[in-house]
């Protein structure tokens, strides 16, 4: 199993373009260091857009789903730091979705990912899982030119905290896939092809709004942040 914990928070934005330069550099050295000090939290990864959108992509993988609505966790989103507080402003567009894990497959985390948020036909829930679960992700996983594939379901609503009241209200994701690989054009073809709108819809759901292929821009995990020195 490619994912560390039983859940994860997936977060999906754009940023004002004269400060995508100031924020990747606050996420890098103050913002992801902040969130992994937060007991429970065991990894977090920053991805780019190769194509599709929106431009970011972060996901933070926790022990378990309460870590989420923990106070400790809780407490940092109610008092950002005053670099937090500016960033921000910058945020356009926030999508954050408090998942649990339902399936992964694979090991490790390929440098290449897509991303897709979906939504079942109402009634065929349990059939979309079944097809998912049973039929598409286990072969990706050892296919040549891919790493892992997960999905995640929403499982917690998100509260409304200082952090959110500065960039507005954030969407919700509901269920959402990431499929990871070690090169570009694979994770391309399987989203034109085995994860097409049309393929979904045979099988009993839609395409939502956040769809891309990504490269992973930064990862940190607890381990290396509370490493002895």
């Amino acid at each position: 199993m490619a994912l560390p914990g039983k859940a994860a928070m997936l977060l999906s934005f754009d940023v004002a373009p004269e400060a995508t330069g100031e924020h990747d550099d606050w996420h890098t050295h103050e913002h992801m260091p902040e969130r992994l000090s937060i007991p429970g939290f065991m990894r977090g990864s920053r991805w780019v857009a190769l194509s599709g959108a929106p431009r970011y992509f972060v996901m933070y993988e926790v022990a378990e789903l309460g870590v989420l609505d923990s106070a400790a966790y809780l407490e940092r989103l109610n008092n950002p730091t005053a670099w937090t507080t500016k960033m921000m402003a910058h945020y356009r567009g926030m999508t954050r979705g408090l998942c649990r894990v339902s399936d992964s497959f694979g090991l490790g985390i390929g440098q290449a990912a897509l991303l897709l948020h979906f939504t079942p036909t109402s009634g065929k829930a349990t059939v979309v899982h079944e097809w998912l679960t049973h039929q598409l992700l286990p072969d990706l996983a050892s296919r040549p030119g891919l790493a892992s594939a997960h999905l995640f379901e929403a499982a917690l609503t998100p509260r409304m905290t200082g952090e959110q009241s500065i960039r507005g209200m954030d969407a919700t994701v509901g269920w959402a896939l990431v499929v990871t690989g070690y090169r570009p054009e694979t994770v391309t073809s399987i989203s034109e092809h085995e994860f097409s709108s049309e393929r979904f819809a045979e099988h009993h759901a839609a395409h939502g709004r956040v769809r891309g292929i990504y490269r992973m821009e930064y990862s940190l995990t607890d381990r290396e942040l509370h490493r002895p020195r």
